[in-house]
């Protein structure tokens, strides 16, 4: 593939690199110019592009992605369609995901036009969590390192979703004379929340003496009975001959492992009684924090094999005293929801509207602005603000007592990118992704937001989210917080649909029909849609 400058009397069948403006009619990054656009270039006065020239050997990004997803020898996971060069890999199910480094590392190793990212091995993910991704980054690659990166993706198994499955655990607790009455049913509740992450439950529940024959009596019926036992002693593990490992082995069982190096979790039994596991857990299981049980728990959950090396592995990063905990369905607490907050640009000119501003419109006896701001606070977002300019007191007054919070761009002449900068910067620091809404836009409900807003979290926050009218893209639009700095950056009269094109991140299409397109700058369209100019 070739890259750079190319006159463009000579473009004709080449991609555009970089954006163009062309009075009304915009050429996007990526579009392949045809006859019609050269002689839009050439009428707009502009003899030279930079482009990418696609040759015979080259396959373009997508089918490059689409071949290589495609050659990957992978199971439990959703392969969803190449766009932009990328083709984005999801959980089938809630599991753990088991990947082969090896083979990521030798397919990223081919050429740097080809990347393959993955979660990390043995990660738990949920149903429809992304956990891998192809992306190819030029244009085109050479069909040779396509054709290299299929045979070594065949090569052997790349990656796995292992599916949780709902098991039947007993669950046994010791005690001592000076254990407190609370603790016992306490770490049983905790316990029950921890399997309920993988649909799995305590059947049944004994307690015994701290002493390792009336243990053994127990573990005995509960492993007949269930598919996993669970103890915890009322004393740390403190020997490999301890009260737990020494119960299982009385039992006719096998200890294979006494002891993890994770912290918290260090002090974790593994073995097996009639085939199946047991599990002693550490004193750290009784609190709803992440620790190396649960890591534990989870791959037997998986259905996958845990042995005594695969435990010594896990080492590397099985420091977790710093790390914040991952949200996990065990915990009695609800997982933090994503809050959006909402940027109401209402700070335009409306320069084609002669002397009338066209956010005072009214609608239905109702001030344009007011109408649009109102439909932002109905849609229940955590932070809402409005950024004025042009004729910012009338503006002001008209979304009074709308509930929405208003900052005013003095830079607002310069174009929209201050407007959004000004607005990204006002909201509340707790936000995780900012809903910009244009204030000219009279169709768009409370409803249509929500819908947007529900995407978004469905994609773990971890996405664009853009409405659409009949599959065309339109407004509004949802940036997740990570897009935050590239925005505040962005000069003159340029919105963030660029970044937006440029971004790495996957871009969701939510249909709401025509609302998504309908705007009013002129009074043609004002009146079309409703509005009516008092003057």
């Amino acid at each position: 593939m070739k890259f750079g400058p190319c006159p463009v009397s000579d473009a004709e069948g080449t991609i555009l690199a970089h954006s163009i403006q062309l009075g009304g009619k915009r050429l996007r990054k990526a579009h392949l110019l045809g006859a019609e656009d050269i002689a839009a270039l050439q009428a707009a006065g502009v003899s030279s592009v930079t482009v990418a020239q696609i040759e015979a050997s080259d396959v373009p990004e997508d089918e490059a992605a689409r071949r290589i997803a495609a050659a990957l020898r992978v199971a439990g996971v959703e392969v969803r369609d190449a766009s932009t060069g990328r083709v984005n890999l999801y959980a089938a199910a809630a599991g753990v995901f088991a990947v082969k480094k090896a083979l990521i590392d030798a397919l990223n190793a081919i050429d740097p036009a080809i990347t393959v990212a993955t979660l990390a091995d043995y990660s738990a993910v949920e149903a429809g969590q992304m956990v891998a991704t192809v992306k190819i980054i030029p244009y085109a690659v050479d069909g040779a390192l396509v054709k290299a990166a299929e045979t070594k993706a065949g090569e052997g198994a790349a990656f796995a979703v292992h599916p949780f499955r709902a098991l039947k655990v007993g669950l046994v607790q010791t005690e001592l004379a000076g254990t407190k009455a609370t603790v016992l049913p306490k770490t049983a509740e905790l316990t029950a929340a921890r399997l309920a992450r993988s649909d799995s439950e305590i059947t049944a529940e004994r307690r015994t003496p701290h002493e390792a024959a009336a243990l053994a009596e127990a573990l005995k019926p509960l492993a007949a009975e269930n598919d996993l036992v669970i103890a915890f002693g009322a004393s740390a593990v403190s020997d490999e001959d301890d009260v737990i490992p020494a119960a299982i082995r009385l039992a006719g069982g096998r200890v294979e492992r006494t002891g993890m190096p994770v912290d918290p979790g260090n002090l974790l039994v593994i073995g097996e009684l009639d085939g199946k596991p047991m599990l002693g857990a550490p004193g750290c299981a009784r609190s709803p924090k992440e620790n190396g049980f649960d890591w534990v728990l989870d791959r037997i959950a998986a259905g996958l094999e845990v042995t005594s090396a695969d435990i010594a592995d896990m080492g590397v990063g099985g420091l977790l005293a710093e790390i914040p905990s991952r949200p996990q369905p065990r915990e009695t607490r609800r997982a933090r929801q994503l809050e959006i907050g909402g940027v109401l640009l209402a700070a335009g000119r409306s320069s084609r509207m002669g002397a009338h501003n066209k956010l005072l419109a009214q609608f239905d006896g109702e001030a344009l602005v007011h109408r649009s701001a109102r439909t932002l606070v109905e849609a229940g977002l955590r932070d809402a603000v409005a950024v004025l300019g042009h004729q910012a007191d009338e503006v002001g007054a008209a979304i009074a007592g709308t509930g929405i919070r208003t900052v005013e761009n003095p830079q607002y002449a310069t174009g929209i990118a201050s407007s959004l900068a000004t607005g990204i910067r006002t909201l509340s620091d707790s936000v995780d992704a900012a809903i910009i809404v244009l204030a000219d836009m009279p169709s768009v409900t409370a409803a249509d937001i929500g819908k947007l807003v529900e995407a978004f979290r469905a994609h773990h926050g971890a996405a664009i989210v853009r409405a659409t009218a009949s599959g065309q893209r339109g407004n509004p639009v949802i940036l997740p917080r990570s897009l935050f700095a590239e925005i505040e950056a962005l000069q003159g009269d340029t919105g963030a649909r660029h970044i937006i094109e440029n971004s790495d991140l996957e871009v969701i299409d939510v249909e709401i029909g025509e609302a998504a397109r309908v705007d009013v700058d002129t009074p043609e369209a004002l009146r079309a849609a409703g509005g009516v100019i008092e003057d």
